[in-house]
């Protein structure tokens, strides 16, 4: 039976696990990226209008949508530095379920047992859907199909002429284009 209890907790796991484990789920990119001498790195979390900007974090109203990381250049471009980048959200979920799992089980985090447990359900969740390689929705390779293709044939086979992850330059461009059109539209 769904009780207040449960309710209290999808709105804990909708606004507050989700987003955190999202936002570590980026961050593995980035870290894997500062190693491979990344210019112009930008985690932006979510879509939509920007709520704010600091340094290389860009959030955005509609956090739980979307999110992405982007960079200008890098310093080394090869198939090993693309691999581990990839492999970097999926390796930082990983890391992150395992620590709390251990935690839990040594009865370090025995408050808030369901929490952590919500907690490492999403980590896992993002894991598998990176690991697996599969086309999405919009036919856009996820982390593991392009894992795989590199590993496989080199590099990615699919047909889109994008860059492996969206130059930050660009993506700022893009949304001050975007701005001003929504400008000038309450304008008139």
């Amino acid at each position: 039976m769904f009780g207040f209890k449960d309710l209290v907790g999808v709105v804990i796991s909708a606004f507050i696990i989700l987003p955190v484990v999202i936002f570590l789920r980026e961050f593995g990119y980035l870290v894997v990226s500062v190693i491979f001498g990344v210019r112009k790195p930008r985690l932006t979390i979510g879509s939509g209008p920007r709520i704010f900007k600091v340094g290389i974090f860009d959030v955005r109203k509609y956090y739980h949508l979307y999110s992405w990381f982007s960079f200008d250049s890098i310093k080394k471009e090869n198939k090993f530095v693309y691999v581990c980048i990839y492999a970097g959200p999926i390796l930082m979920n990983l890391l992150i379920a395992m620590i709390i799992n251990a935690l839990l089980v040594n009865g370090i985090l025995s408050s808030h047992q369901d929490f952590w447990q919500r907690f490492i359900f999403y980590a896992v969740y993002y894991i598998l859907f990176d690991s697996v390689p599969m086309v999405t929705i919009n036919e856009r390779p996820n982390n593991g199909m392009i894992i795989y293709e590199m590993i496989r044939y080199g590099n990615r086979i699919d047909h889109h002429k994008e860059p492996f992850l969206p130059m930050t330059s660009k993506i700022e461009e893009q949304y001050q284009q975007q701005v001003e059109q929504a400008n000038k539209k309450r304008e008139t």
